[in-house]
């Protein structure tokens, strides 16, 4: 190859002898020998020759093509560390900052960004072990196992049962569809004998219920329809279990005081004057320990030593009591916010029960507080034109340029003993469902933000919820979450993390908003700490200036919502309904593997009197079941169920008709340890819980055991639910939809050779869904799939269809992000889109009614629009994403297409021929010229040619994505 020279034949012949580099680089032997031979150290020393030379821009082609045989030869090892040890990132980052300052060079921009980020060294994760923080022994196992050494099976598995990981997407989807007409049709022996399925039983007081209370008008306050205790019984096989959660729950009073709740006191006047500042970290007055205030004091210096003697001495007195309640009495009575369905103090009282592995002593201050959805609507954040490249750009610079670079850790969640400096920022997320396992910060107004993995794993990174304090106001923080595992996120359109203020709060501003900017997700170059995963870890990175300074705030990856929250929530909805209307009854399903309770809650009507012929009526009345959060990153799911909980238990008249029509049984948390001890994805077992329903085990998965056993039992004394549905969230995609089952769909997407012709099937599994279609503003009949797959054989949908014979049973999927339809097109979902989606789903539900009087009554028929033809839509391939690509590369592995080289031949012979043309003008007129005629063919010849790339445009983010239609020419015969 040549040096840079005027004479068009020596570009001609460097261009020849390019291509044959490029084709010569397709094995890896080659690349090896090439490596050997010194030609990286060449290639770059000819780009360096022809960038700093080519002063016209004239020769862009053969820059470009120079990258482009550079990215092949990287995709060796032996050809990354060639590049790398002889400053190929240094050159690159210096020729790249040239060729930003003209758009005709927009193009070598971009492979040369490719370049940098595939051959930065890897980095490893700076903590001790890619093993969670967390562990928890396992009944039945003697240590702790080691799983890094054998990653779960579903470790890349996208949300719920609709997303999917990179290397998934290129597959052919059809191979997953069950094809076996006997597993579809057919339902398995029943995983346990029924003589177990008795026991639950229990779970079913509206069958046994006498309502003595109906003709005792004076003792209805006292009625049992509305009982408090939510541990009334327990499954048989957990009674050891909910001995020993009783024995650590006495300490607390029935009457819900606060005897495990020390909140550090204060002198009176203080207490009157709280400020933002007062509730970080290490002077919070929020706390679950007795322990607890000794630590405030300590860290604020406010008592004497002779004080905090004294006041030691005076622990058992009742004082402290005292001035703990005042001060919460105080606070709640000069700013206390009057947040619907939320009571701090009862809150307070129930996390006090909750067992944690790292026994959380502090509550997080929004869940304490409480949240109201902000005024008006968020939109969708624009993307920045080339944030990404510009956020890449810096983080090379870390590894150019250290003079900056300070690589402090500032939070350890293993190390207790760290100093704080003055000077950064500071982190907490020892409290229940936080999750930061670890802050470095890397410039003075930057930092590494690393998660915490699942319980007992070394994977599922998603989920985070933090405090942050000590900041100043006015100054853009950059965070970057740099163990993200999944390939793309929301994040990259349109999405924001969400943030509350305390200072805000106490200003009336009990708020969880959208915040950040300059966000985008991208591959990095860490890797796992011990090396034992093949592990792509990617970047979420965003930009956050706070409103105040000495403020304290909490960011987390969606609107959070805990254990503690929900227990509290529904006590207060027991104790909001009228007991001689509606029959609400809170019991204990089982108790998880950290001795939590699993609760239950059966919602319906209480007959009109105790005649026989009422009583007939409510005990058979249909039933419908509704489950959530078994992965208990998935938040969003709570807040929908939130609104469904709400919704049923009012007086709203289609509440009315729906408990009239139906029993609802709602077990509205299947992962509550999963959901206090901040994971993403898994159990304590460090076990997807949606993956375990075809042979749940007793003692590792109880909630989803005990689930399915009630199901049987509902199946075997013929009340087999009408409904099933279980609440997901979704972080690809936007909207809401449902995932349902049907034979028919499913055998003809395959292409099965199975007759369908009379295969009957009922399409009743599209009504819920259609009605949704048309009264939930979020919902979209579009995203829905009803496809059995192999790989979702065995999720709640598909087992609680095939074993149980339910025709609508469902997987809910909410978007993390928004809408792009609809009147919320274009907005981000918040917690009131989220409960309003509950609220819909219940009235959708009127559509499976039987009782069409209930249906079609003059005072329902106007508020809701119900349509019965069903069958005009087609399924989706679910695994699909809904975006188009993004507007920069995730990824940066890829190299340069392959190209033919006939396509090569013909380009080089017009390019050279244009070159001929302008030969006796003058040069600059040439120069302009060669690069203008370049330009306009580069325009029309094959977008697979990248040795001539084109003028470089940014697809837009709005772009419809070109999608295969996977059911085209389907439709259902009614």
């Amino acid at each position: 190859m040549s040096v840079y020279g005027q004479n068009h034949f020596t570009w001609n012949g460097t261009l020849r002898d390019l291509h044959g580099s490029y084709t010569g680089f397709c094995t890896e032997a080659n690349v090896c020998s090439a490596v050997s031979k010194g030609y990286i150290s060449g290639l770059l020393w000819l780009y360096e020759d022809w960038h700093s030379k080519d002063t016209q821009d004239v020769a862009i082609a053969i820059r470009h093509a120079l990258l482009c045989c550079l990215l092949k030869a990287t995709d060796s090892t032996a050809g990354r560390q060639a590049f790398l040890s002889q400053g190929g990132i240094r050159l690159l980052y210096q020729t790249a900052q040239t060729c930003l300052l003209s758009k005709n060079l927009e193009c070598l921009v971009e492979p040369s960004v490719q370049l940098m980020r595939k051959c930065l060294p890897r980095i490893p994760l700076p903590v001790t072990s890619d093993q969670s923080a967390y562990s928890f022994l396992l009944p039945g196992t003697p240590a702790f196992p080691d799983v890094s050494e054998t990653p779960d099976e579903s470790s890349d598995e996208s949300d719920a049962e609709a997303e999917d990981n990179h290397e998934a997407n290129n597959r052919d989807y059809d191979d997953d569809l069950e094809t076996d007409l006997n597993k579809l049709r057919l339902p398995p022996d029943p995983d346990r004998p029924k003589e177990l399925l008795t026991q639950y039983s229990c779970f079913c007081p509206e069958l046994s219920h006498d309502f003595q209370e109906l003709d005792l008008s004076s003792e209805t306050g006292d009625s049992s329809t509305a009982s408090s205790s939510d541990d009334d019984e327990v499954v048989l096989l957990d009674k050891d279990r909910a001995k020993t959660t009783a024995g650590r729950d006495s300490s607390t009073s029935s009457d819900g005081s606060y005897s495990e709740m020390e909140i550090s006191r204060r002198d009176m006047p203080a207490a009157a004057h709280l400020e933002a500042c007062d509730f970080h970290n290490h002077s919070s007055i929020l706390g679950t320990s007795p322990g607890f205030r000794t630590m405030v004091r300590g860290a604020m210096g406010e008592a004497s030593p002779c004080q905090r003697e004294d006041e030691q001495d005076n622990e058992g007195d009742g004082t402290e009591e005292f001035y703990h309640h005042t001060i919460i009495d105080r606070l709640l009575e000069r700013h206390g916010a009057g947040i619907p369905h939320h009571d701090p103090k009862l809150y307070c009282a129930l996390a006090s029960k909750t067992k944690s592995i790292p026994e959380f002593s502090i509550l997080a201050f929004p869940d304490f507080w409480g949240h109201l959805p902000p005024p008006g609507h968020q939109p969708m954040a624009p993307r920045k034109p080339n944030i990404q490249r510009q956020k890449v750009f810096e983080d090379i610079q870390r590894f150019l340029k250290t003079d900056d670079i300070i690589n402090h850790v500032v939070f350890d969640l293993e190390d207790s003993n760290l100093q704080f400096q003055s000077d950064s920022l500071r982190f907490f997320s020892k409290f229940e469902s936080g999750n930061l396992r670890k802050a470095v910060q890397v410039r003075r107004y930057e930092y590494d933000l690393i998660l915490n993995p699942d319980v007992n794993s070394s994977q599922h990174t998603q989920w985070f919820y933090f405090e942050v304090s000590n900041m100043t106001a006015d100054v853009p923080y950059r965070f970057n979450v740099i163990n993200c595992e999944k390939s793309n996120s929301q994040f990259n359109y349109g999405m924001q993390p969400v943030l509350y203020s305390v200072k805000e709060a106490l200003e009336g501003r009990p708020h969880w908003i959208r915040t950040g900017t300059e966000i985008c997700y991208f591959r990095n170059n860490f890797c796992p700490a011990q090396g034992r995963r093949r592990t792509t870890f990617y970047t979420l990175t965003f930009t956050i200036t706070f409103k105040h300074s000495e403020d304290v705030c909490y960011l987390a990856y969606h609107y959070p919502y805990t254990y503690s929250v929900l227990m509290a929530h529904l006590k207060i909805l027991q104790k909001s309904v009228d007991p001689a209307k509606v029959f609400f009854k809170q019991q204990t399903l089982c108790s998880t593997l950290a001795g939590n309770s699993c609760p239950i809650v059966t919602i319906t009507a209480c007959p009109v009197s105790r005649r026989w012929k009422d009583l007939h009526q409510l005990r058979n009345r249909p039933y419908i079941v509704l489950t959530s959060r078994v992965h208990p990153g998935e938040s969003n799911a709570s807040w929908v169920m939130k609104g469904t909980l709400e919704f049923l238990c009012s007086n709203d008249l289609l509440a009315q008709s729906l408990r009239e029509a139906f029993v609802f049984k709602v077990i509205p948390m299947l992962n509550p340890d999963g959901v206090i001890n901040g994971t993403n994805r898994c159990d304590l077992n460090s076990k997807d819980l949606n993956r375990q329903w075809s042979k749940p085990d007793p003692l590792l998965s109880p909630t989803i055991y005990h689930t399915k056993g009630f199901l049987y039992y509902l199946n075997i004394i013929g009340r087999t639910p009408v409904v099933f549905c279980d609440y997901h969230g979704h972080s690809r995609k936007k909207n809401v939809f449902l995932y349902g089952c049907s034979i028919k769909e499913t055998l003809w997407q395959s292409g099965s050779a199975v007759d369908t012709v009379g295969l009957k099937e009922d399409p009743g599994y599209r009504t819920i869904p259609k009605t949704l279609d048309r009264i939930a503003p979020t919902f979209s009949f579009n995203s829905c799939n009803f496809l059995v797959e192999k790989s979702r054989s065995a999720t709640a949908r598909v087992v609680v269809w095939r074993e149980m014979g339910v025709l609508r049973s469902y997987t809910m999927e909410n978007t993390y992000n928004g809408c792009n339809q609809g009147i919320y097109k274009g907005l981000q979902t918040g917690t009131q889109e989220h409960q309003e989606m509950g609220l819909k789903f219940c009235h959708s539900l009127l559509s499976v009614t039987k009782d069409t009087r209930i249906l079609y009554s003059r005072k329902l028929i106007n508020h809701i629009d119900l349509d019965h033809n069903m069958l005009d839509h087609k399924s989706h391939n679910c695994f699909e994403d809904d975006e188009p690509p993004c507007a920069e590369e995730i990824e940066y592995s890829g190299g340069c297409p392959t190209l033919k080289g006939s396509d090569l031949d013909s380009d080089i012979d017009s390019s050279m021929a244009r070159v001929d043309d302008d030969d006796e003008d003058d040069k600059e007129h040439s120069a302009q010229k060669h690069q203008q005629d370049s330009i306009s063919q580069s325009q029309q010849s094959s977008i697979k040619n990248q040795l001539f790339p084109p003028q470089t445009w940014q697809p837009s983010v709005d772009t419809p994505s070109e999608r295969r239609d996977l059911r085209n020419g389907l439709s259902i015969a009614k």
